[in-house]
């Protein structure tokens, strides 16, 4: 690993099951002073090893790890999980206290799961039956379980690093709610077709000015006032070098972020609307993605807080003359053993037969797939026809408006297909997820796509979900998610999903006020 830091360089096994036992200790409690050559015989009889949470090559990489907060200087490792919503939350622990991290895991609460968006608590969870699941009666702890390929020394923060984590209840049991174990598990599907997924990341975002960052005791509401802001570029000049160059100082902060994290960037863009802009970064295999997204959008609104800067990666800011921002997933599938690419078509303008079973799974499965690629009130507001942004469930061939843009020619070794339904306010490893499973299926069944389309917003085909009310209502019903991801997540996700929708749907908005007031 670089000084700057990075990925560590010997992964863990990726399909090994977040698992604690009973009566595990909080890793903070046991916090005396451990030199790292003393590291290895304490985690190797440590709790998790014995589950088989840390095989030998996983150790060494811990021991690397261990070597690497000495040398580096490491004070504090942010011990990180991602909840329902994307969002990135855990502990700090000192470094005397990071070795057992990794013999015993680290407590949180069991109500972080269990929140929406405003962060109020959606399930009774002082109820003996109305909790989403008995482990998490009573606001109990889940357990953190680190992954040291996650390592990451913080390029902005002196003397500090982060750590991502899987999920366990306390007693040991699996958690079905760890979101990186959802995708860990669609992975292993795919791997035991003898098939990878490689994608790329195809992320728009805003930053802005701070005006006011609204920490009057008025704007300590839940959720909080957001900031009052003001553009640092002006918009609707797409690609021009005038507006990157006014740019540089704050890309340039953002691209050494991404290089001092180790996350694969590959373009900055200036986009189309006022303080936009747009990031891509090289393929590669989904649990990596995802985790580099969670890093990159919490990197990015740290660091431009520091600069008095707001990153948003919300679909569509309520400011004026701002533009909508989405994920633009690119995807392929490739032969495990070989690395052959299943996309490359035979002829010119068609899919291959995968990609077109593949393309096919994604379509018949579009509708129930957007409460896990657009989860929120604010993101069904991007799917206007003639916006760059799909509204029907289409593929097309290089075609921006339809919601699967096929990229894919006869010895076109990248050839890939584009999803453009996703928010960059998503959850990525449900982002993943949905995408193996849909396709996964459509691969299953045999299923061939449609002719292309010519006109992606044709007000005859069949729409996406128009508001997440929408969304909610086919993924409760979809008999794929029930089968795939269970009942209990099901119902757990759209539980807390409609009880997002329900609060939108009771306040009263500034239209109706305008409206009515006068009534």
């Amino acid at each position: 690993m670089g000084k700057t830091g990075g990925r560590c360089q010997r992964r863990a096994t990726p399909n090994a099951a977040p698992l604690v036992p009973t009566g595990t200790r909080r890793c903070h409690d046991r916090t005396e002073d451990r030199p790292v050559s003393d590291a290895r015989e304490r985690i190797a009889g440590g709790r998790l090893t014995r589950l088989g949470l840390l095989d030998d090559a996983a150790l060494e990489e811990v021991l690397h790890l261990l070597e690497e907060v000495e040398s580096q200087g490491v004070e504090t490792l942010r011990v990180l999980f991602t909840d329902q919503h994307g969002v990135l939350r855990g502990k700090t622990l000192v470094a005397s206290a990071i070795p057992a991290l990794f013999e015993e895991g680290l407590a949180a609460p069991s109500t972080l799961l269990l929140k929406d968006t405003s962060h109020r608590t959606v399930f009774p969870v002082w109820s003996a039956t109305g909790a989403v699941a008995g482990d998490m009666r009573g606001a109990g702890d889940i357990l953190m379980v680190p992954d040291p390929a996650t390592f990451r020394i913080l390029p902005w923060s002196p003397g500090s690093a982060w750590i991502l984590c899987d999920l366990a209840f306390a007693s040991g049991q699996e958690m079905p709610f760890c979101t990186r174990s959802v995708l860990r598990r669609s992975i292993a599907r795919l791997a035991d077709r003898g098939m990878k997924m490689v994608a790329g990341l195809e992320v728009e975002f805003h930053v802005y000015r701070v005006t006011d960052p609204r920490l009057d005791h008025a704007g300590a509401t839940m959720p909080g006032q957001p900031p009052q802001t003001e553009n640092i570029v002006q918009g609707y000049q797409f690609l021009t070098e005038l507006r990157y160059d006014a740019m540089e100082d704050v890309m340039d902060s953002l691209r050494r972020t991404c290089e001092g994290l180790g996350l694969p960037l590959r373009s900055m863009e200036v986009e189309m609307g006022p303080s936009q802009f747009e990031f891509t970064f090289d393929a590669g295999d989904p649990m990596a993605q995802a985790d580099a997204m969670v890093m990159l959008r919490t990197a990015f609104k740290e660091v431009c807080q520091r600069k008095g800067l707001h990153a948003t990666f919300m679909c569509r800011p309520n400011l004026e003359n701002a533009a909508a921002s989405g994920w633009h997933l690119h995807q392929s599938l490739v032969l495990t053993e070989s690395g052959k690419n299943l996309f490359v078509p035979g002829k010119k303008d068609t899919l291959s037969e995968t990609g077109s079973a593949w393309v096919a799974g994604l379509l018949a499965h579009a509708a129930e797939s957007c409460l896990l690629t657009t989860p929120t009130v604010n993101g069904y507001k991007r799917y206007r026809p003639h916006q760059l942004a799909p509204d029907r469930i289409f593929w097309g061939r290089d075609n921006r408006g339809a919601m699967i843009r096929a990229l894919c020619a006869p010895g076109k070794g990248a050839s890939r297909i584009e999803n453009r339904v996703p928010e960059p306010a998503a959850n990525p490893y449900l982002v993943f997820a949905s995408q193996i499973i849909g396709g996964l299926d459509g691969i299953a069944q045999g299923l061939q796509a449609p002719p292309p389309c010519e006109d992606p917003y044709d007000a005859s085909a069949l729409p996406l979900p128009d508001s997440l009310l929408a969304a909610i209502a086919a993924f409760e019903k979809s008999a794929l998610y029930r089968e795939t991801l269970g009942d209990t997540f099901v119902d757990y996700l759209c539980t807390i999903r409609q009880a997002e929708w329900d609060r939108y749907h009771q306040t009263v908005s500034a239209w109706e006020q305008q409206e009515y007031f006068g009534l």
